[in-house]
C-alpha cells in the first residue's frame, strides 16, 4: 500500500523536485564543511541556518496549498501549527539544558526558576526524551487541526467565514502563550539552546545536519502531497474547491475530505516549526501572530497555488527577497510586500508557475491529428437523390 502510494507520487514534477531537494541536502553542507574558505564556492556559517530557515518556511507554504490550492479551504491561521509544531521542539531543547542554564537548576528551565516554580509542569513531562517530544511534533498540530476542523467543516463554515475564525484561533493563542503563568516562558519564549540529540546545536556540523534534515523533510512532503493530489481522493478535493455543493450532492463526504486534508496540513506544518527552532534558536508568541499566517499566503499567492512547486518557489524566492531588501530599505519592505500582493493578484493571479504553464501552453503547436478528415462536400453528399430504376418518373 505505502509502496504504491509512493509510486504515484512520483510523477515527472515530482522527480525533479525531489531531486533537487536531495542535491541540495548534500551541496550546501558540503560548500560549508568541505570547501575552504578561500574557495568561491565556500558557504559561510551564518548561511546555513539562514538558507534551512528558508526551507522551512517553503514547507509551510507547501502545507497551505495543500488545503488552498487543492480544497479551497484559505485559512489565516497556519502560524498555528507551526508555531505549535516548534514550541514542541523547543520544549525538547528546554530539557537538554540541566544544570547548564544560569540558576543551574537540572529540571526547571530558567525562566521557571525566575518567576518562582517549585516544579516542572505535568505538560513539561516526557519532553527530556526525543521521541516523545518528535511524537508531540506531529500530534500536537493535528490535535488541533482536527477539533477545528470537524467543528468548522461540520457547521459547514466556508469562505471568508472561515479564514476569520481561523485568524481567530492563532490570535487566542497569541494571547495565551503571552501570559507568564501558562508555563511556556510568556513573551520571552524559549530560548540559549544547547544540546540536540547529544551534539551542540551552535556547532557548524549540527548547523549542516539541520539544513540537511530541511531538505529532506521538504522532499518527503513534496512526496506525500504529489500522492494526495494524484489520487482519486485528491481529484475530489480538487471538485471541492471548484464546486462544493455539486460535491456534496454527488454523495462524497465532504466534511471528512476537508478534515483529512486540514490534518495532513498542519502536520506539516508542524514538522517544518519544530525544524525552524533548533536553527533560529529562539520560539516565542511571536510566531502565532496572524500577520505571519498571512504571509505565507502571500508566498503561495506567488508561487502559484494550486501547484506543488509553487509554494516552494514562493516562499523560497519572497523570504530571500526579505532578508534582502529589509536590509537596504527596512522602513518600505512591508509596503513592497503589500504591493508584491496586489501585483500578483491583479496581474498573475495564477502566480509564477501558473503563468509559466499558461505562457508556454499557448507558444505550444496544436496537437496535429492523424485520423482521417471527414469530408462533407457537395461530392460526396449529393442534395438531391438520383432516381432508382423502376421508380415512376
Amino acid at each position: 500500500m505505502i509502496t504504491q502510494l509512493v509510486l504515484r507520487a512520483l510523477d515527472r514534477r515530482a522527480v525533479w523536485v525531489v531531486s533537487a531537494l536531495l542535491l541540495v541536502a548534500l551541496a550546501i553542507p558540503f560548500a560549508n564543511l568541505v570547501l575552504p574558505e578561500g574557495h568561491p564556492l565556500h558557504l559561510p556559517n551564518y548561511a546555513v541556518p539562514l538558507f534551512g530557515k528558508y526551507l522551512t518556511y517553503a514547507m509551510l507554504a507547501l502545507a497551505l496549498d495543500l488545503v488552498w490550492g487543492y480544497c479551497g479551504i484559505l485559512s489565516l491561521g497556519h502560524a498555528a501549527f507551526f508555531a505549535l509544531g516548534g514550541y514542541a521542539m523547543g520544549m525538547y531543547l528546554m530539557r537538554q539544558i540541566g544544570a547548564r542554564g544560569v540558576y543551574a537548576n537540572p529540571v526547571l528551565p530558567d525562566f521557571m526558576v525566575f518567576l518562582n516554580y517549585k516544579e516542572l509542569p505535568w505538560f513539561w513531562n516526557g519532553f527530556d526524551q526525543f521521541w516523545f517530544a518528535a511524537l508531540m511534533i506531529v500530534l500536537v498540530p493535528a490535535a488541533l487541526a482536527f477539533v477545528f476542523g470537524f467543528l468548522a467543516f461540520r457547521s459547514r463554515v466556508t469562505g471568508v467565514y472561515l479564514s476569520i475564525i481561523t485568524q481567530a484561533m492563532t490570535y487566542a493563542l497569541l494571547l495565551a502563550f503571552f501570559r507568564n503563568d501558562l508555563g511556556f516562558g510568556g513573551n520571552n519564549g524559549l530560548t540559549d539552546f544547547k544540546d540536540i540529540l547529544g551534539f551542540n546545536v551552535q556547532a557548524t556540523t549540527t548547523r549542516a545536519a539541520l539544513f540537511a534534515a530541511s531538505a529532506i523533510a521538504l522532499a518527503f512532503a513534496v512526496l506525500v502531497c504529489t500522492a494526495i493530489v494524484n489520487s482519486k481522493l485528491g481529484k475530489v478535493m480538487i471538485a471541492i474547491r471548484d464546486a462544493e455543493s455539486r460535491t456534496r450532492f454527488l454523495g462524497y463526504r465532504v466534511d471528512n475530505i476537508k478534515l483529512f486534508a486540514f490534518v495532513v496540513s498542519a502536520v506539516i506544518a508542524g514538522i517544518a516549526g519544530a525544524l525552524y527552532v533548533p536553527q533560529v534558536g529562539i520560539i516565542n508568541p511571536g510566531e502565532f501572530d496572524p500577520g505571519n499566517s498571512i504571509e505565507v499566503v502571500i508566498w503561495t499567492a506567488v508561487g502559484g497555488r494550486g501547484t506543488i512547486i509553487g509554494p516552494i518557489i514562493g516562499g523560497l524566492l519572497v523570504n530571500a527577497g526579505k532578508s534582502v531588501f529589509t536590509g537596504l530599505w527596512p522602513d518600505y519592505w512591508l509596503y513592497a510586500l503589500g504591493g508584491l500582493f496586489v501585483f500578483v493578484t491583479l496581474f498573475m493571479p495564477k502566480g509564477i508557475v501558473g503563468s509559466l504553464r499558461s505562457l508556454f501552453s499557448r507558444r505550444k503547436p496544436p496537437r496535429q491529428d492523424n485520423s482521417e478528415p471527414l469530408e462533407t462536400g457537395a461530392k460526396d453528399i449529393p442534395i438531391i437523390a438520383e432516381p432508382q430504376p423502376g421508380a415512376a418518373e
